[in-house]
This record gives C-alpha cells, sequence and structure tokens, in this order.
C-alpha cells in the first residue's frame, strides 16, 4: 500500500510539472502587448531591483532625507526585526548605496548607515523611472 501511494503521488507531480512546462513554452513565443511595448518606449531605463524591494526602498528614502540614521532608529521608522533590517542594509552596502559606521558610545556599540552619492543616483533613476511608469499609464 504504502508503495502505490508514492508512485500514485510521483506521477501526479510529473502530470503537474508536464503541464506547467506546456503553459510556459506557449507563452514563450507571444509577441509583447501594445501596452508594454508603449511603455518600454516610454521608459527605456532598467528598473532597479535592489532598490525596488520594500525595505530596502525604504532605507533608502529614509537616508535620503536624513543624513544618518542608527540602526535602531532604522528599525523603529521602518517597523522591522534586526535580522531583515541588518540583511537588506548589508546588500545596500554591499552594492555602494549606503556606508555603515560602527563604533562605540562607551560599552554600546552604535551602528550608523548613510546614503552614498552613487546611492542618491541610483534612488533618482528609479523614482524617474517609476514617473516614466505613471506618466505611461496615466496617457
Amino acid at each position: 500500500m504504502v508503495g502505490k501511494s508514492v508512485v500514485s503521488r510521483q506521477s501526479s507531480v510529473v502530470s503537474r510539472q508536464s503541464s506547467v512546462v506546456g503553459r510556459q513554452s506557449s507563452a514563450v513565443g507571444r509577441a509583447p502587448s501594445v501596452d508594454s511595448a508603449r511603455l518600454a518606449k516610454k521608459s527605456p531605463l532598467e528598473l532597479d531591483r535592489l532598490i525596488h524591494e520594500r525595505l530596502r526602498l525604504g532605507i533608502i528614502s529614509a537616508l535620503a532625507v536624513n543624513d544618518r540614521l542608527t540602526f535602531n532608529e532604522l528599525k523603529r521608522l521602518l517597523r522591522t526585526t534586526d535580522g531583515n533590517l541588518s540583511v537588506h542594509a548589508r546588500k545596500l552596502e554591499e552594492a555602494g548605496y549606503i556606508t555603515c559606521d560602527k563604533s562605540f558610545n562607551g560599552r554600546v556599540p552604535r551602528t550608523e548607515y548613510s546614503l552614498t552619492a552613487a546611492g542618491r543616483r541610483a534612488l533618482e533613476k528609479y523614482l524617474a523611472h517609476m514617473e516614466a511608469i505613471i506618466k505611461a499609464v496615466r496617457d
């Protein structure tokens, strides 16, 4: 009995996978819709996927209007966890969009973030792209 149930589950998984592959292959040859072609012409900039993520956009935006923010200030402002903030801040730091300065105030560690010139340019480019998308949708 156990062997039969495993085999039947495997065959149903295979049939689901083949139907998904069939759907994907039929979509490959389609021409882009008029709206997406028009949008591509109006906004040729490539969307910065690094900034487009909600929490990273929040970090960049908060730092754009504040000279420096501590880890705890960002965490409180963005209502996120230590783990999420540190992972997303590290990605932005690796991209050169923000800097991270670590120091001690007595024995208490202090982590401060600030926006770099490259980060400000990336945000401006991202906002221009989003404005172009909004304009294309409204026109």
